[in-house]
């Protein structure tokens, strides 16, 4: 998973911390790459202090690639249905704030159409009491975190985002 292929196509999300989110999509066949930053904010190359401080206005995202030959961008988003609680407005866990809301950035327009029906076939699903209040939004600029954050579980031999 170290070299970006150009055959790929990009996704990103952001779903509360971002460790263990980039390591759910790391476990997935046909996830060619993967990195964490930082989109949606308002300030240009934002730091992690600055982020977590609410400054910044910027979620904590996972970037990626993926073959789509090898797994549908379907796929990614039922992953990312499965692996957070999209119910919780600005909050994941004990993590609260902005930076850990739950947002869909599409790349292109099919990726909104399919974002939006498994959003809406979520909410119909009635699995959850509450509403859904993930975003879906375009893609703004990527800004990567700082090394250490990258493929942090594997660096650390951590699985959980908590101490």
């Amino acid at each position: 998973m170290e070299n970006k292929n150009k055959a790929t196509q990009e996704a990103a999300f952001a779903a509360g911390c971002f460790w263990g989110i980039e390591d759910a999509f790391r476990q997935l066949e046909g996830v060619t790459f993967t990195e964490v930053g930082y989109m949606g904010g308002h300030q240009d190359d934002p730091s992690y202090e600055g982020v977590c401080g609410g400054q910044t206005g910027h979620a904590e995202t996972v970037h990626l690639e993926f073959d789509p030959d090898k797994i549908s961008y379907q796929k990614l988003l039922k992953t990312f249905w499965e692996i957070h609680d999209p119910t919780t407005l600005n909050r994941q866990g004990p993590d609260v704030g902005s930076q850990y809301r739950s947002v869909i950035f599409y790349y292109n327009d099919d990726q909104r159409k399919q974002a939006e029906e498994s959003k809406t076939a979520l909410e119909d699903s009635e699995k959850y009491d509450d509403e859904v209040v993930t975003e879906i939004v375009p893609a703004p600029e990527f800004y990567r975190a700082e090394e250490y954050h990258q493929q942090y579980f594997e660096k650390t031999g951590r699985r959980v985002c908590h101490v």
